[in-house]
């Protein structure tokens, strides 16, 4: 157990495997800990694809452990050191954790010992446990860990690494790396231990043999010994025991011996690198030792050795000249014996071309220079001597590097090089004078202007200067007389000439004692020679040796001799420097050394400019040393020296010196090629000195001259002529004109006689070529001459003049530009004018028309000339000018350019003139469209602006749209900033013009898709200024963004952007611009591709997504211009999407969407059928909108709510009913039936029936619905009706009840043809109804039921009865009853009982008489009511029949659940009023009466039997009658009620008498009724007296059969009557009554008449003989 102790103290690095559970033990923290680093290792394998957001979520749980680790450090220290001991634990969450755990440590300091402990030795074994790549990381993290430890906790740290650093023992390469990163940030702390680690280090540098192990110990020796020098240079900060440089150098050596023998000769390039590179700081310790110097000098064969091999030559020169420097700075020279293999070895890389892998050859170069100074302080003469010896050579190359060693040594820093090293080199360079090669030439020549740079002026006299002079000579000479072919020598030659320019610049600025030859030579070159290059060096020349000359005090005779030398005339030289300073940067800047020279010289060329050159000429060099050629302006410097030429002339004024300049002018024109700078400023010139000349007849002689000697063919010299007129013009203008004149003169009598050419031979002109020049020179005129005289002078002659030339001319191309030209040029003038006030350009419309002609006479399908884009230039600047253009005509120009420019197709890449006209085009367009709109900056100038680009936005050509956008672009960009900006956009403009280019931001087009980007923030930055609505940093900074995705070619990914753009802009809009901009969307729909509107359906999307809840006001507005066109839309996505948008809307504002949808006209089109077919799709939203469409049907049948709400107005809004039926069989028809849509499957049956009861009745054909038939597309067909398609959508309802047996039964009872008839509308509905209720399925019975009750509480009659024709059935059933309704269903009834109408008060009536089938117990209770109700309908007058006969039909089935107590008073009123009917002229009202009386027969008990006796008294005649009633219905119950009351005459005979089985046949009831008299007359004998009477009231029946039986009847009265009550009878008025009868229509009664006439006969003569007259 001790051995296995003490081995564990000797290893601690083996704790780690075996370390038990953490203290304090925080399972939570572990867990917490162990979540997160499992979110960073994901988030690690998914950064690559996903890119930033999910290194943004690893950052952050990495934060919160840190943040973690500050409250309670030890305990997320040891949960990352437990997560850190989890086996097979991947690379990735080790690398994340020691990442941690380094931010951990910087951030807490000082950590609990024991955890630091537990870190570092689980560190330092993974640091050492390095086996492959992913352990190679592992290991720099954990090393890395050491390290940050190493700052609070360094001894800890620098035990584990010195416990694994042991001598002889190779240990882990990161053992090294780590000491030396430990070394590198604590230099104080690892002094004590470097000197250990230096010597454990050097007893492994034999056991590395791998390349890798090498380059670590070089790499940890190169730190080491920088180490070391910081600590050496901040000795003074340490507290530790020191140790001195030569201490650390002794311990050095070794290793710097051993890496120079031993490692530096390795085959590994990558060691030898290394080795070179550690050499460096060794040898920064090694070399201020003065024996171990002598010993580093042994090893410097071993450095050059390396030249020859593979390694950077650049790293072995930077050892050499580090140990040379030293040599010369300890004046410790290198042994002699090394000399020449070092001259040699640096010397060859000098002399020849660096091999290929040499990376560094030219800082090699600079490095061996170095070197070679070093030497030539050490070793002058040896080094002159191994020079000259190598010049001794012929090699161009060896010569040519000798020389500039030598320059190199002659140029050297302080301290120069001694006078004696300086002769000796100027010897080796007189040995190669006569070598004429052109590279040792200029190298002669740089040595020579070096010596006189570096004070060593003495030393070239004499042979320096004879070889410049020779040189100077040479090289003029052959550049002058060059030929072909030799382009290499020639360009050498300008190298040698250039060399020598610049070393004669360098002698005669620093040499004294120059001969007056170089002066006189030097002069003439200026006026002679033609190689203009070396004007500068000689300028400079001439004007360093003219100052000598005038300000040598020693000798002021010559210099008073040289001020006088002959020179050319002053004007010839002036004009020549003027002219050529005009390219001032030609000839390496010969501008300035040639107004140096004229300061110089000023005294001789004009003593009376002297001053003033003294002045201005500083100036203008200064110009020219503020500018490169690059950078400087041409036009400003012609301008400065026309300045210049103005101010000196000034000083000539009253002399004709203006005019002799002008002369040498004039004379140089020809000495100049056309074209160039200088011949084009020397028109100018030309032309400013003419207008300062006092003899205008002069100047009239010299500009005719110049008029005829030009030829105009020649472009160039055709504009400087223009260009001199005009200047000339700005001083005689009169002149100028009246020259103009004169040969405009001699021209027409030229033409006049074909002889154009007559004056110039050489020069042949053509007509139209002239007739351009004057139409230009006029207008030049204009643009110079004074604005008071142009005023007088542009309308006659200058613009008329440009207008006769150009309508006298053909007119070709050229024409049309000069007068193009001309028109600017003088609308520019007059516009430059400050005091205008009230000119009115009188020729402005003339010019307009003639241009507007020439634009449309342009091409519009190629560009070949820039004519339309000048002739739009000139229209920019007449818009500028009174009288001003109008709308109209403003937007006629427009149009017409616009017209003229977008329709042309882009050139290709390769035509280059083309795409200069292309674009020149295109700015002029921008440019005029930009000065129209400048009177017009207001919104509606900018949306007619916009209406004029709107077809070429849509264009489908690429090429128009891209145009089109950008000058929309560039428009609105000058709009932003212009005043207008300040006047609001009207309503819905920014909507209408977001609207029209966001779809371009999806254009197939590039520059398209980013143009419309930018015209699209352009809208929102001037929408968001002028509403004063937040417009942020990060919004902007999103649509940068999308304008970068925008670059892409992937569709998809420009489409997604563009829905980003859209969500960023839509926040920017209020409701109003969102209509607008989803109107201008659906406008442009099929204007151009699909692609554009997939965009404007993505953009309408998205707005309708984020906005939709906010748009309740301007949802119509919406769904109207999508509606509107849909149509238009042929793409099935597109018209997808748009449905989807519609939907959307539905969702939130269902009632206007609704309301939108059902106005639209019948019969319903495609687009919106396929609307409705995507609301089907959503079956739940599908079933919201059949609740809606219900809703809307039921609605015509409630009461007119107020609305409360938008929503409730428009769902209050009139709608077509049709409209609403199509669209609910719609979905019906497609929908997808689930159990919850069945439970609809009542409501939409009974809301049908609703419909379609109301559509019987006559308030139908309301107002609203005639006022939507108005608007349908055209006659609809037969089919759609109001009645047919409510019946076929309950045909379809009742076929998605997938119930076969139940089809069956509607067909095989005709429902449909019941309801469909109004006639038989209400029996369909019973029988609907009668359906339901047998419907086994009690939920469909109970919904309807409640269905029918609220219908039969609506205010539209229609739908009350159709109601309460359902009830009707309902009522019959238990269903009410069963459900508690039927006392609602009687309250509803009651109340239908007593409405006006009468199809109503029967169905209400016969619902509660069917109380009596359906709940028979409850009619006792209701009984009240019923009777009530029935009796009313019995006694009320006029109450029409059906409400009778229905009331005594209720009475009837109401009785047969009473008994007679129930009754109570009710039962006399039945009776009375029954017996009323007895007679009626209703065979149905009778028929019911005599049933009604046979159930109140049948209801009398003891209380009620006496008064029924009496009743059925009264009413025995009428029921003996009417058993013969002509209704055999009405008879057979009249029979039946009849012998129903028998009993209550209590006759046992007459009850026997009755056979029920016949009793309704003639002879049975006349059996009856003589049988019935017969007992009366025993009986009761007065009763049958009153029965006769009453009989007789019958024979004036309407019936015929009545008048009959009362016939009969009362023959057989009478002929059982008594002869007491015979005697009572009045036989006149009987007689009279039956002989009426006998003049009856009908047979029977006329026949019947007759017998009873005989029988009254009969029983009057029985009368007479009874009587006691009679007897008598």
């Amino acid at each position: 157990m001790a051995e296995a102790a003490t081995e564990s103290h000797e290893d601690p690095s083996e704790e780690t495997e075996d370390l038990g559970p953490l203290e304090p033990d925080d399972s939570g923290t572990f867990q917490q800990v162990t979540n997160l680093l499992n979110i960073m290792e994901s988030e690690s394998t998914k950064t690559d694809t996903a890119g930033a957001g999910f290194d943004m979520r690893k950052r952050l749980a990495s934060v919160i452990i840190t943040e973690k680790a500050t409250t309670e450090p030890s305990v997320v220290m040891n949960a990352l050191i437990r997560c850190l001991q989890v086996p097979e634990i991947s690379t990735q969450r080790k690398v994340n954790i020691y990442n941690i755990l380094q931010e951990i440590i910087q951030q807490e300091g000082e950590l609990e010992e024991r955890c630091v402990q537990r870190l570092v030795a689980i560190a330092s074994k993974e640091m050492r446990d390095m086996l492959e790549m992913e352990g190679y990381m592992r290991a720099e993290v954990a090393s890395d860990t050491l390290v940050a430890l190493s700052r609070n906790h360094f001894s800890l740290v620098m035990y584990e690494l010195q416990h694994h650093l042991k001598p002889l023992n190779l240990t882990e390469e990161f053992v090294i790396v780590t000491l030396a990163k430990l070394a590198n940030g604590n230099v104080f702390e690892f002094m004590p231990y470097m000197g250990i680690t230096l010597a454990t280090m050097f007893t492994m540098l034999r056991l590395a043999n791998e390349a890798k192990m090498r380059q670590v110990i070089c790499g940890a020796m190169e730190t080491f010994c920088e180490t070391v020098q910081f600590y050496l240079r901040h000795l003074e900060d340490s507290v530790y025991p020191v140790m001195t440089e030569d201490q650390f150098a002794v311990k050095l050596f070794p290793m710097y011996r051993y890496f120079v023998t031993v490692w530096l000769r390795n085959n590994n390039p990558e060691v030898k690198l290394g080795v070179i590179k550690s050499l460096k700081p060794m040898l920064s310790l090694l070399l201020p030792n003065d024996d171990l110097r002598e010993q580093v000098y042994d090893y410097i064969p071993l450095l050059l050795a390396e030249y020859q091999g593979s390694l950077e030559a650049l790293f072995i020169t930077q050892v050499l000249r580090q140990i040379l420097e030293m040599s010369v700075i300890t004046n410790s020279p290198v042994p002699q014996m090394q000399l020449h293999t070092i001259f040699t070895e640096l010397h060859v890389q000098v002399c020849s071309r660096a091999p290929a892998q040499q990376q560094y050859s030219s800082q090699n170069l600079t490095e061996i220079v170095h070197c070679f100074v070093a030497l030539a302080r050490s070793y002058p003469k040896e080094l002159m001597k191994f020079f000259l010896s190598q010049m001794e050579m012929s090699k161009e190359a060896v010569r040519v590097g000798t020389l500039a060693l030598i320059r190199a040594v002659v140029s050297a820093d302080e301290p120069k090089m001694n006078i004696r090293t300086i002769y000796l080199a100027i010897r080796v360079v007189k040995n190669t004078l006569s070598d004429t090669r052109s590279k040792v030439r200029m190298a002669i020549l740089r040595i020579i202007g070096q010596l006189a740079l570096s004070g060593f002026q003495d030393r070239i006299k004499g042979w320096g200067l004879k070889y410049v002079s020779v040189q100077l000579t040479l090289s003029t000479y052959k550049l002058t007389n060059r030929r072909d072919n030799f382009y290499q020598r020639d360009l050498e030659e300008k190298m040698v000439h250039k060399v020598t320019m610049d070393t004669v610049k360098i002698i005669t600025s620093s040499v004294s004692g120059m001969t007056n030859e170089f002066w006189v030579r030097l002069l003439c070159y200026i006026m002679e020679t033609d190689y203009t290059e070396a004007l500068t060096p000689i300028c400079v020349s001439l004007t360093n040796l003219a100052e000598r000359q005038l300000h040598a005090k020693d000798e002021e005779a010559n210099a008073s001799k040289s001020r006088h030398v002959d020179l050319p005339a002053p004007q010839k030289l002036l004009a020549r420097l003027l002219v050529l300073m005009s390219s001032p940067y030609k000839g390496e800047g010969r501008g300035i050394a040639m107004l140096n020279l004229l300061k110089t010289l000023s005294q001789s060329i004009a003593p009376s400019m002297a001053d003033m050159w003294e002045l201005e000429i500083p100036l203008l060099v200064k110009y020219l040393e503020e500018h490169t050629e690059f950078t400087w302006n041409q036009e400003t410097w012609e301008d400065k020296l026309i300045q210049f030429l103005r101010n000196s002339l000034k000083k000539t004024r009253g002399s004709n010196w203006s005019l002799r300049l002008s002369k040498e002018l004039n004379n140089q024109i020809e000495s100049f090629d056309s074209p160039s700078l200088e011949k084009g400023f020397l028109y100018r010139a030309l032309g400013f000195t003419l207008a300062t000349g006092l003899e205008a007849d002069k100047v009239e002689v010299l500009l005719l001259e110049l008029l005829y000697k030009t030829d105009y063919s020649n472009d160039f010299d055709r504009e400087g002529v223009i260009l001199c007129f005009g200047l000339c013009a700005r001083g005689q203008v009169k002149t100028v004109l009246g020259v103009l004149h004169d040969f405009e003169e001699r021209i027409q009598e030229s033409e006049q006689s074909w002889q154009i050419g007559a004056w110039r031979k050489d020069h042949p002109w053509r007509r139209e070529t002239v007739k351009g020049a004057l139409m230009v020179m006029y207008s030049c005129v204009a643009s110079y001459c004074h604005p008071q005289m142009l005023l007088i002078h542009v309308d006659n002659p200058i613009t008329t003049k440009i207008i006769h030339h150009y309508s006298s001319s053909c007119q070709d191309i050229c024409l049309k530009l000069a007068f193009m030209k001309s028109v600017v040029q003088v609308t520019d003038a007059i516009k430059n004018i400050k005091d205008l006030e009230d000119f009115q350009f009188s020729q402005k419309a003339t010019l307009t028309g003639i241009i507007m002609a020439i634009i449309k006479a342009e091409p519009t399908d190629s560009l070949v000339s820039p004519v339309r884009t000048m002739a739009m230039d000139a229209l920019s600047y007449l818009s500028k000018l009174k009288p001003f253009y109008s709308t109209e005509e403003s937007s006629d120009l427009m149009d017409i350019s616009i017209h003229s420019v977008i329709s042309l197709q882009p050139p290709g890449e390769s035509n280059e003139s083309i795409k200069t006209l292309y674009t020149n085009a295109l700015r002029a367009l921008e440019q005029l469209m930009e000065g129209l709109m400048q009177r017009h900056l207001d919104p509606k100038g900018l949306q007619e602006m916009v209406h004029l680009l709107e077809k070429w936005i849509l264009s489908e050509k690429e090429w128009e749209r891209e145009k089109a956008v950008n000058l929309y672009l560039h428009l609105m960009k000058i709009y932003v900033q212009s005043v207008g900006v300040c006047i609001p956009l009207k309503l819905g403009q920014f909507g209408s013009l977001v609207g029209l280019i966001a779809p371009g931001t999806c254009d197939s087009h590039r520059k398209t898709r980013l143009a419309s980007m930018d015209v699209l923030a352009s809208l929102l930055d001037l929408h968001a200024s002028q509403t004063c609505s937040f417009w942020g940093a990060s919004k902007e900074l999103e649509l940068e963004k999308c304008k970068e995705d925008l670059q892409g070619s992937d569709m998809e990914k420009i489409f997604s952007v563009s829905s980003r753009i859209s969500k960023v802009a839509c926040l920017q809009f209020n409701c109003d611009e969102v209509v607008s901009l989803v109107q201008k969307l659906c406008e442009n729909f099929g204007a151009m591709d699909l692609q554009h509107d997939k965009a404007s359906v993505t953009w309408i999307c998205t707005f309708l997504q984020m906005r939709v809840k906010e748009l309740e006001d301007k949802v119509p507005e919406i769904l109207g211009a999508i509606l509107v066109h849909l149509p238009m839309v042929d793409h099935r996505e597109v018209r997808r999407l748009l449905i989807e948008g519609i939907l959307l809307l539905a969702h939130y504002h269902q009632e206007t969407v609704l309301t939108a949808l059902l106005r639209q006209p019948l019969p319903m089109e495609s687009h919106l059928t396929e609307v409705w077919l995507a609301v089907a799709e959503n079956v739940p939203f599908a079933r919201t909108m059949l609740h809606a469409l219900m809703g809307r049907l039921q609605a015509r049948f409630m009461p007119r709510a107020n609305a409360a709400s938008k929503a409730d107005i428009w769902r209050l809004a009139a709608v077509d009913p049709l409209m609403t039926l199509c669209a609910i069989h719609l979905l019906v028809e497609r929908m997808d039936w689930d159990n919850r849509l069945l439970e609809l499957f009542l409501d939409l049956v009974y809301t049908l029936l609703l419909q379609l009861g109301g559509s019987q009745s006559p308030e139908a054909v309301s107002p609203v619905l005639k006022t939507w038939r108005l608007i349908h597309t055209g006659t609809l067909p037969e089919e759609v009706n109001l009645q047919r398609v409510t019946i076929r959508s309950m045909q379809l309802l009742f076929r998605r009840l997938n119930s076969e047996s139940l089809l069956c039964t509607l067909e095989e009872e005709g429902v449909w043809t019941l309801l469909e008839s109004s006639s038989t509308f209400l029996q369909g509905v019973s029988q609907l109804a009668r359906l339901c209720v047998q419907s086994p399925q009690g939920y469909y019975r109970q919904r309807l039921s409640e269905l029918a009750l609220r219908g039969m509480a609506s205010e539209a009659l229609s739908c009350r009865i159709s109601s309460t024709a359902v009830c009707v059935e309902f009522m019959s059933d238990p269903i009410l009853h069963q459900e508690k309704l039927l006392k609602r269903a009687v309250l509803m009834l009651e109340k239908g009982a007593e409405q006006e109408d009468e199809v109503l008060r029967v169905l209400s009536l016969r619902a509660l008489g069917n109380m009596a089938l359906g709940a028979p117990r409850k009619v006792r209770q209701y009984r009240k009511l019923l009777l009530e109700k029935c009796l009313c309908s019995l006694r009320v007058p006029g109450v029409s029949t059906s409400v009778t006969s229905e009331g005594l039909e209720v009475l009837a089935k109401v009785l047969a659940e009473l008994r007679e107590g129930d009754l109570g008073s009710a039962f006399n009123a039945i009776s009375e009023q029954c017996r009323t009917f007895f007679d009626n002229e209703s065979e149905l009202l009778r028929l019911k009466a005599f049933v009604l009386f046979g159930k109140l027969a049948q209801v009398v008990r003891i209380s009620k039997k006496h008064f029924f006796k009496q009743e059925v008294k009264k009413a025995w005649v009428p029921l003996m009658l009417h058993c013969q009633d002509p209704c055999s219905d009405a008879a057979q119950a009249c029979v039946a009620t009849m012998f129903q009351c028998v009993h209550f005459w209590g006759w046992k005979a007459l009850e026997s008498s009755v056979d029920h089985s016949d009793a309704a046949a003639p002879k049975e009831m006349s059996s009856f009724q003589m049988t019935l008299c017969s007992v009366l007359t025993q009986k009761k004998p007065a009763i049958l007296y009153n029965f006769l009477l009453e009989t007789m009231t019958y024979v004036k029946s309407n019936l015929s059969r009545i008048r009959i039986a009362a016939c009969n009847l009362a023959g057989i009265i009478m002929k059982q009557m008594s002869a007491h009550y015979l005697r009572k009878l009045d036989f006149p008025a009987l007689r009279n009554s039956l002989q009426e009868l006998q003049l009856d229509s009908d047979p029977g009664v006329w026949r019947a008449a007759l017998e009873t006439l005989n029988i009254l006969d009969t029983c009057s003569q029985q009368r007479l003989l009874a009587s006691p007259e009679g007897i008598s």
